[in-house]
């Protein structure tokens, strides 16, 4: 299987609901903090510890815990690039990927010449902690995990994230792709689970709408954080960006707004599939997957040709005929599930 990553496509017209964007967009108060960067500013290295500590008291930790990353994508590739790089000369290191994922996992793997070994879906996505267990051996170097996952939005329970924790090798860590954890998951940050080799992604693209700004943040114990620190660019976080996350945390009245257009978008899409006797799944994040059959990508092509844009999820391991639903903006939504109606 490739490990490159798929680039789906960017329209330039229509509804976007196939990215898990924030299609809204960011908050009016982002927009205008980067417009108040100064010539200054923009000419200087930023100053980033200000910013790190503004983080670490949105995440309850402390500063020396968090490094912010170039989109959380680059705190990916650091967790390849820390672990999997490093080990006894010429022996194996592997990396343990739980199906179906994010191809950037494989695809930092791949750049850090580790071995990606997947692990295939259960029936009905239920995680499979006995066989991630099973997979494990003294080479596994990183475990990437994703709560809520993407594309069905399932959150792993606290218990399984602690046990794989404690069965990896001492040299191992467990990556936990937090992505969509603002929807409605339970991050595992201050938890007992969260343990010593266990890193969290966390990312203001989705809930913060700050995809385009490239933003993201890796928490985790100070051994870890140095670790990702190690192989980290020091500078890849812009000035603007550093602005924007400012004032998109300041506005938590925004934040709070589109979680609740989410949380009404999913019921909409859930009623939809239960009219049309769709086998769907409950999700913590802000897109829904649900089974359409054999027919998924002619219908993911008669929608789009009416404008609007929906992921055809099929080729993923056990997501066959399946189509991914962002649910963001209700009106958005509702556009949507009138154009699957008509395409039906």
């Amino acid at each position: 299987m490739s490990a490159l990553y798929e680039r789906p496509p960017s329209p330039s017209s229509g509804l976007r609901l196939h990215l898990n964007e924030n299609t809204a967009g960011c908050s009016p108060r982002v927009l205008a903090a980067m417009r108040a960067v100064t010539r200054e500013q923009a000419g200087f290295y930023p100053d980033y510890e200000t910013a790190h500590e503004r983080v670490a008291r949105h995440f309850g930790v402390v500063s020396g815990e968090v490094l912010l990353t170039n989109g959380l994508d680059e705190g990916i590739h650091g967790a390849g690039y820390g672990w999997l790089q490093r080990g006894e000369a010429g022996g194996e290191r592997e990396a343990v990927i739980v199906e179906p994922a994010f191809d950037m996992y494989a695809a930092a793997t791949t750049a850090a010449s580790g071995r990606a070994v997947r692990i295939a879906p259960r029936p009905g996505f239920d995680f499979p902690l006995e066989e991630v267990l099973g997979a494990m051996t003294p080479a596994t170097r990183v475990v990437y995990l994703t709560s809520p996952n993407n594309p069905t939005g399932l959150s792993i329970p606290h218990e399984a994230i602690a046990r794989i924790a404690d069965a990896l090798p001492r040299e191992g860590v467990v990556f936990l792709d937090e992505a969509y954890v603002d929807f409605g998951g339970r991050t595992v940050l201050g938890t007992p689970a969260m343990r010593p080799n266990v890193m969290v992604g966390r990312t203001f693209a989705k809930a913060y709408g700050l995809a385009a700004v490239r933003l993201g943040a890796v928490i985790g114990s100070r051994t870890v954080i140095d670790r990702v620190r190690e192989v980290t660019p020091p500078y890849s976080v812009n000035v603007f960006a550093l602005a924007a996350l400012a004032a998109a945390l300041d506005d938590e009245e925004y934040v709070a707004w589109y979680g609740g257009e989410v949380r009404q978008s999913r019921e909409l899409t859930y009623a939809f599939c239960e009219r049309h006797g769709l086998e769907y799944w409950r999700s913590d994040a802000n897109f829904v997957l649900f089974r359409v059959g054999p027919h998924a990508p002619a219908l993911a092509a008669d929608v789009a040709a009416r404008g609007i844009h929906v992921r055809d999820r099929s080729s993923q391991p056990g997501c066959e005929g399946c189509l991914r639903l962002t649910t963001g903006i209700v009106a958005h939504t509702e556009a949507a599930l009138a154009a699957l109606e008509a395409s039906w």
